[in-house]
């Protein structure tokens, strides 16, 4: 700090024990040993770099390929009489950093665009993303429906599977589409820090980076970037259980911009913005696209939440506009959200259903438990228009799909299935049974009488029951297609009992 002490007049330390370039930086000089009388006027500009470059590393031997900011124009050299080369520092002093841009702060109750703001196009029926009602139940809000999409066609209602990193865990996608997987869903947060979208895209698109030629939707990465970022216990029903030690505290900030956070794999940082998470979906290619928006626990005090609605808007709108820039044949669904709170709620269904979204998705925090879960849904679910589909972002047990499809919503998705199985859990038509206890070690039954999986047409209970105390892995991927058939059956059911006014 500052010049220093004059250090010219000093004697020169032994030869064995003076460092080999460097003795002293000041703030503007730098004294070096010459190793004889010479006396150097001038410096050439390549050996100003290696000067600098050899001093910053002698300072900071870690550093190999530091540099010295400051030092920027050194121009002559000066010996002493006690062999002592000083290589003085002239011109002016350049700031070592730049300055950063601040952004600017914007009223956290700042109105979203109107949809008058939105090209009149946009509003008009798609041809490449139609949804039709087939029936509508007399007895409840239940439909079954149509989803067209350039993919095929996902029948409603629907469960929809979670292929995390572009697949299911345990099951290649041939086995999953031989239980009659339509719709799947994958996570842009983890394909976004492995592969990445230009992996992704050099390959044509996820359809053909995994194999799969079925109907595919992409989320905006929000969802895990502000769940895994560590919660609370009370933090809600689908929050609390996605903190993983490994994740947590990796959200850094919020702000208007978007969401920066830490990469669980290398530590990096990375801004989600509106415009990057959309990019990273065309990039993707799936047939439908959703948002970015801020999940909040259920915990927030209103004001905080009330922020978080507009913040949301304000980002959905961003990332609708940027959509609209290259459609790409996909359709993009606008997230609802509010919390437990039914005013904010519905000023979330008004906003968002006014602008020139393919479909709704419910999302938010949906309560503490599934007692709360049904009865938002029972309060937002009239406010929805009825020609476009519904789909809950992130629930799909059992218990909640059959209170949840008599009031009309359409998609579901959700990991319940594939990770209950991977623990030994086996979904039947008698119920849910433990597999690994030794009740099965002698049961030679199949799984389920009723189910026509392949799973259950070649394998005993005491077989599977063998497999998963041997730990072996694929009593997960039979498990898994077992489990993934029978949710799909049980759709099946469900369409099968509205269309014969049972539901």
């Amino acid at each position: 700090r500052g010049p220093g002490p004059d250090i010219s007049s000093r004697p020169a330390p032994p030869s064995r024990s003076c460092p080999p370039f460097l003795l002293r930086i000041a703030s503007h000089r730098i004294a070096m040993t010459a190793g004889g009388s010479t006396i150097i006027t001038s410096i050439s500009s390549s050996i100003i770099a290696n000067l600098r470059t050899r001093a910053a590393t002698l300072l900071n031997p870690r550093k190999k390929k530091a540099t010295i900011p400051h030092l920027k124009s050194l121009t002559t050299c000066t010996s002493t009489s006690d062999d002592h080369l000083v290589v003085e520092r002239t011109g002016t002093r350049q700031q070592s950093r730049r300055k950063r841009r601040r952004p600017e702060r914007v009223d956290p109750l700042t109105k979203p665009p109107g949809p008058e703001t939105f090209p009149k196009w946009a509003f008009e029926k798609k041809d490449f993303f139609s949804f039709e009602v087939i029936y509508q139940s007399k007895l409840s809000n239940a439909r079954v429906g149509r989803i067209h999409t350039p993919h095929g066609v996902v029948d409603t209602p629907g469960f929809v599977p979670v292929a995390t990193n572009g697949t299911l865990k345990a099951v290649d996608h041939r086995a999953a589409d031989s239980t009659n997987c339509q719709l799947m869903f994958c996570n842009s947060y983890h394909l976004l820090i492995q592969p990445g979208p230009e992996v992704v895209e050099s390959a044509g698109g996820l359809h053909k980076f995994i194999n799969r030629d079925r109907p595919l939707i992409t989320d905006s990465g929000g969802f895990q970037v502000f769940s895994l970022s560590g919660t609370a216990e009370d933090d809600g029903l689908k929050t609390k259980s996605l903190a993983k030690r490994r994740h947590e505290r990796s959200l850094l900030k919020v702000t208007e911009e978007g969401a920066a956070f830490l990469s669980y794999r290398d530590g990096r940082k990375i801004l989600l913005t509106p415009e990057s998470s959309v990019q990273a979906q065309k990039a993707y290619g799936a047939d439908i696209i959703v948002p970015l928006d801020e999940l909040l626990p259920v915990n927030v005090d209103e004001e905080r939440l009330l922020h978080s609605v507009y913040l949301t808007h304000r980002w959905e709108a961003r990332s609708l506009r940027e959509h609209l820039k290259d459609v790409r044949a996909q359709a993009m669904y606008c997230v609802i959200h509010g919390g437990m709170n039914f005013n904010l709620r519905k000023m979330s269904v008004d906003y968002l259903t006014s602008l020139p979204f393919d479909g709704w998705a419910v999302g938010g925090s949906l309560g503490r438990d599934r007692e709360d879960m049904v009865k938002l849904l029972k309060f937002t679910m009239p406010l929805l228009p009825k020609e476009k589909p519904v789909h809950l972002l992130g629930i799909a047990d059992l218990d909640s799909i059959s209170e949840i499809v008599p009031l009309g919503v359409d998609t579901f998705d959700s990991c319940y299935p594939t990770r209950i199985a991977r623990h030994g859990n086996v979904l039947t038509s008698r119920g849910k049974i433990k597999l690994p206890k030794s009740i099965f070690d002698k049961d030679f039954s199949k799984l389920d009488d009723t189910c026509s999986c392949f799973t259950c047409q070649n394998y005993t209970r005491a077989y599977l029951n063998h497999l998963m105390k041997a730990k072996e892995p694929v009593a997960s991927t039979l498990l898994t297609i077992h489990n993934l058939q029978y949710m799909n059956d049980k759709m099946a059911w469900f369409r099968h009992q509205i269309l014969h006014g049972k539901l």
